[in-house]
């Protein structure tokens, strides 16, 4: 078995349009340049640009995919609360 230290990130993006995206990555930023490249997802390809919104750490890959499927699952108002949460604590 392999160990390692590698950060796993589950992620909100906004679009241009004003609909979210979620994700999951090992890295945000690098995530975040590929979505505004075009070259990220084909949900985010004619919704450029995207910001990101929402970034939670996870600790390993299959959390990360667990907590993008739950935040996939919330309304909309849902996930617009889930961000307004992350703003308001820092």
């Amino acid at each position: 078995m392999i160990l390692s230290n590698m950060a796993y990130f589950c992620y909100i993006l906004e679009c241009s349009d004003g609909t979210y995206y979620t994700g999951w990555t090992t890295d945000p930023e690098r995530r975040l340049r590929q979505h505004n490249r075009g070259t990220g997802a084909r949900y985010t390809r004619s919704r450029r640009p995207v910001r990101l919104v929402y970034v939670e750490e996870r600790p390993d890959r299959a959390s990360a995919m667990k907590r993008e499927r739950a935040i996939k699952s919330l309304s909309r108002q849902q996930k617009t609360c889930l961000i307004d949460d992350l703003k308001a604590q820092k």
